[in-house]
């Protein structure tokens, strides 16, 4: 981490601080609003859904800062060359169902249009040896979490504070296997500094959402840092080759998986459609339980830190591993199966 990196991720922070703000007063004065105004949230609706721009700007400042003080010519690098491209699909995706409310069928097109990009630019999950099934893999794993990091935006914080324990785990793991010196180090740098500006206005009370804008844009970055750090960076022996990325991802996104499958299990055993919004998230049922807003904000980052925390450690050091894999994942399964077991346990305060 150098000192260039380190004023870059300061300056970016308060930068992103006072960008936000500026955004909530514009927003405030121009009625700047989510398009959709009977959806289905935890808050109100109406708050300003500017989040997402503050990311975007963050993204693109990144990419200059790279090209300023590293090597311009990893700029048009295959791979970072698709992932720019698809991350400036996500935004402006996000961005289109905020102001016009897009069908979800133009989001899903787009979602698979990006995966076929980043096929395309040769950023895909490589477990396997037959194409075919990584390629299955990659989009049921793209197409998954950014769907995943928009349903978890269902209340104050939640998805940024998620956000930020798997972006700290990507740089941890980044900074120790390239040196920080790669385009995916900085623009997770950057992004990363957006996030922590955005509590201000964003943690409960929230004053402003990141609306689809932000959620999708900051889904396809963790999709796709997910697919480079946690699935293709395993240096693992060949013993648990095939099963390791599956247990790595899985402890970096504990939160956004258990949350979308307790919210898909509860909605077609209802003989609902997973795609409509509701109030049946995990986030909602520890608010059933009793829990404030903060406290359950503060609890599910806790815990997909340390799901971070844990799968970091095991791609970087696993012979270092003092207690088996097995008993690691069960503990982490245990903790996702009682967030599934408190939907069925707490009720809603009539």
């Amino acid at each position: 981490m150098t000192l260039n990196n380190i004023i870059f991720f300061i300056g970016s922070t308060i930068f992103a601080a006072f960008l936000h703000t500026y955004l909530f007063n514009r927003a405030a004065k121009y009625k700047i609003k989510k398009a959709n105004q009977t959806g289905d949230r935890w808050g109100s609706q109406s708050k300003p859904i500017l989040g997402g721009i503050t990311f975007y700007v963050m993204f693109l400042l990144s990419l200059v800062y790279y090209a300023a003080f590293f090597d311009y010519s990893q700029m048009v690098d295959k791979q970072a060359l698709g992932a720019v491209i698809v991350l400036n699909l996500a935004f402006l995706m996000g961005l289109a169902d905020d102001m016009i409310n897009t069908p979800p069928g133009f989001k899903f097109l787009i979602q698979i249009l990006c995966v076929v990009i980043l096929i395309l630019f040769d950023v895909y999950i490589k477990v396997y040896d037959y194409s075919i099934v990584n390629y299955a893999i990659t989009t049921l794993w793209f197409v998954g979490i950014m769907n995943s990091i928009n349903m978890l935006d269902n209340m104050d914080a939640i998805t940024t504070s998620v956000g930020i324990t798997v972006l700290i785990g990507v740089l941890v793991a980044l900074l120790v296997l390239t040196g920080g010196h790669t385009v995916l180090f900085i623009v997770c740098l950057g992004v990363l500094a957006a996030l922590i500006g955005f509590m201000k206005v964003n943690w409960n009370p929230a004053k402003m959402y990141m609306g689809d804008n932000g959620s999708q844009f900051l889904g396809a970055l963790l999709a796709i840092v997910g697919i480079i750090v946690f699935w293709n960076g395993s240096t693992i022996g060949t013993e648990h080759k095939k099963l390791f990325p599956f247990f790595l991802v899985f402890l970096a996104f504990i939160i956004p998986i258990t949350d979308t499958t307790t919210v898909t299990i509860n909605r077609l055993m209802r003989g609902q459609s997973p795609f409509v919004g509701g109030r049946d998230h995990t986030t909602h049922h520890l608010s059933y339980l009793g829990l404030k807003e903060r406290p359950i904000a503060a609890l599910l980052m806790f815990i997909n830190g340390l799901g971070v925390l844990t799968a970091v450690f095991l791609l970087l050091y696993p012979e270092r591993v003092l207690l088996p894999l097995w008993l690691i994942g069960a503990l982490f399964v245990i903790v996702s199966l009682l967030l599934y077991l408190n939907t069925k346990y707490s009720k809603p305060v009539k």
